[in-house]
């Protein structure tokens, strides 16, 4: 993570806001944004991943985050992360992939809360979600698994839509 005046003071909001709230495995919610902040490496990026769900589930707004400093570039990326509840979930994901901030963050995001061993059990309503964020896994080009086969070619289908890519044995050549 990078250390600044700003990102500091982000951390420092975010920790305030997100005061009293603990995620699904019943910790403190602060330590997801960090965590997402730990993988980004511009002061931009670290805002963002800091306060990417301060609007949406603490009521904070764009001009609370302007009062400490957060540059307008990031607070663009902040807006595109926002969920419309009216938004279905891939047209929201869709919308944010053309911004190299958002979409870094949403990744990030999207890996994070896809590691089901932060919950204390799964249940279905789980599952489906995790299948939820690996179809906009797909779609950002940021796949959350390794598939163990033959060489060869493999597609993915979110939403009609076929995305392929490639599996490659980079054991060959090695001795």
């Amino acid at each position: 993570m990078l250390y600044t005046p700003l990102t500091m003071r982000a951390m420092r909001f975010c920790f305030d806001a997100h005061r009293g709230q603990v995620d699904k495995g019943g910790v403190p919610y602060a330590n997801h944004p960090l965590h997402l902040a730990e993988h980004m490496q511009s002061e931009d990026e670290t805002c963002v991943a800091l306060l990417h769900d301060v609007m949406e589930d603490c009521g904070k707004t764009p001009d609370d985050l302007r009062a400490i400093g957060v540059s307008e570039r990031a607070i663009e990326a902040l807006l595109l992360l926002m969920h419309k509840k009216d938004v279905p979930y891939l047209a929201y994901v869709r919308n944010l992939m053309d911004d190299d901030i958002a979409r870094k963050v949403k990744g990030a995001d999207l890996r994070h809360n896809s590691e089901l061993a932060r919950l204390n059990e799964v249940g279905s309503g789980d599952l489906d979600r995790l299948r939820k964020y690996m179809e906009a896994r797909v779609l950002l080009g940021d796949m959350a698994y390794r598939f163990e086969m033959p060489v060869g070619s493999v597609s993915v289908t979110v939403d009609g839509e076929t995305y392929p890519f490639a599996i490659e044995d980079e054991t060959r050549g090695v001795q």
